[in-house]
């Protein structure tokens, strides 16, 4: 069962993740949201921000420990090809120092692994309406 009908175009979503089983489930949680609409899966930091020049995502999910190029990298990258595509963080950590450096690198938003199930669809739509500095 798909929640809610959209009212305007579907944020349109990367997630990058180099857990294969975790993206997956991750989609498949998305999926159940018609306000959102999954455009692909990158498995390292430097597929992340190829991916996400040539598929305009509206938001990329961006776990901090990625291999190739981390998060934070990655981020930076995505961010200063478009200022309009957000990044929200991804991670198992709830470290002061990586909510500090996802911030610096351009991150919109950060959200801990373990409250996936609980806030990530509600973080997506706040952080795609909010204006971007």
């Amino acid at each position: 069962m798909r929640a809610r009908k959209p009212t305007a175009e579907p944020v349109r979503v990367l997630i990058a993740d180099d857990h294969r089983l975790f993206a997956e489930a991750l989609e498949a949680i998305l999926q159940m949201d018609e306000r959102i609409e999954v455009v692909g899966q990158a498995s390292d930091g430097e597929e992340a921000v190829e991916l996400a020049r040539k598929l305009g995502p509206d938001l990329v999910l961006m776990d901090v420990s990625m291999p190739v190029l981390d998060g934070f990298e990655a981020t930076r990258e995505i961010r200063s090809a478009s200022e309009d595509v957000r990044v929200l963080m991804l991670t198992g950590s709830n470290s002061r120092a990586d909510v500090d450096r996802s911030r610096e690198a351009g991150a919109s938003g950060y959200v801990t692994k373990d409250r996936i199930a609980s806030e990530l669809i509600a973080s997506i739509v706040e952080v795609t309406r909010r204006r971007l500095p």
